[in-house]
């Protein structure tokens, strides 16, 4: 009698623990923040908002604002933000990044904040000293990184850092070269991050996305792949065809696996055409929709 007291006594208590453990996972579920998907057209209205600023062009007032901005909301989504404010090249830098994520593997996604302060493909040479609006060159890839901040989960496996990228845009100006942002940070970085992914003139209404040859193949076949698991393969053509100087290549100089998304089909790229009616929330959202997917199954 005793012993059979003892073995219900027994299973009373393990049918208890089992009932709290369900009932702990079941309100874990429902506590776990909703994540929202990437909203094309709110990354949009941030296109909007640095065109509205005017170019973006080093030492400027609207470039201040445009990295007062960008440091603001993050801040206020919740990200760690940091800023490094160096030289290079004779040059002040400011680069933002925000951190999210210790442990785990580390992706960098990055995209430069300037915009070019000469509108070198206009066929009239008055108009080619004139600053370029850069709402697909510069502002596009800023309104991609800032819809990521506010849709990739809180807690993920990954460590990631969104790194907004300063004086990408000004070389074949004197004094000036290309990628100066991003070198610096790139020489000054500690450690060895899994993968780098540069975002670059990806809001074009006509969004032709060809992998670049200077890029790392097997990152980019990843990131293919997942645009086309999404149904997005006929933007991201699975054929090479450009090879391009990017903030990518600093990473990939110091043996960092990086690549560059890039649609240099823009032929509005570097004139006074570059403006906000060019880009579509279409556009932003595929790109940020297969990032987001590519970052949860890396």
């Amino acid at each position: 009698m005793m012993k059979f007291q003892s073995q219900t006594r027994i299973l009373t208590i393990l049918l208890g623990l089992a009932f709290i453990t369900l009932l702990a996972f079941q309100i874990g579920v429902r506590i776990q923040p909703k994540v929202e998907p990437f909203d094309g057209q709110r990354a949009y209205a941030d296109v909007l908002y640095q065109v509205s600023l005017g170019p973006r062009i080093p030492g400027s007032q609207a470039h201040s604002q445009t990295g007062d901005w960008i440091v603001s909301e993050l801040e206020e989504i919740g990200w760690n933000v940091e800023v490094q404010e160096t030289t290079y090249n004779g040059h002040p830098i400011r680069n933002i990044v925000a951190k999210r994520g210790a442990t785990g593997k580390w992706i960098i996604l990055g995209a430069h904040y300037d915009s070019r302060q000469e509108a070198s493909q206009e066929t009239n040479l008055e108009d080619q000293a004139k600053p370029v609006p850069g709402a697909n060159d510069g502002a596009s890839g800023v309104a991609v990184l800032l819809e990521l901040a506010r849709t990739l989960p809180e807690k993920q496996d990954q460590q990631v850092w969104l790194f907004f990228i300063d004086a990408e845009d000004q070389g074949h100006l004197p004094g000036w070269e290309w990628i100066e942002g991003s070198t610096a940070f790139a020489q000054s970085l500690e450690g060895q991050p899994n993968a780098v992914v540069i975002v670059d003139m990806i809001g074009d209404a006509n969004l032709n996305i060809y992998k670049e040859k200077n890029s790392d193949v097997f990152l980019t076949n990843q990131i293919w792949q997942t645009a086309a698991g999404l149904g997005y393969d006929d933007v991201f053509i699975d054929e090479y065809k450009y090879q391009i100087l990017d903030d990518h290549l600093p990473f990939i100089r110091r043996g960092i696996p990086a690549i560059d998304i890039i649609d240099f089909d823009y032929p509005y790229w570097h004139t006074l055409e570059d403006t906000a009616d060019k880009v579509s929330p279409e556009s932003l959202e595929i790109t940020g929709r297969t990032l987001a997917q590519w970052i949860a199954d890396f």
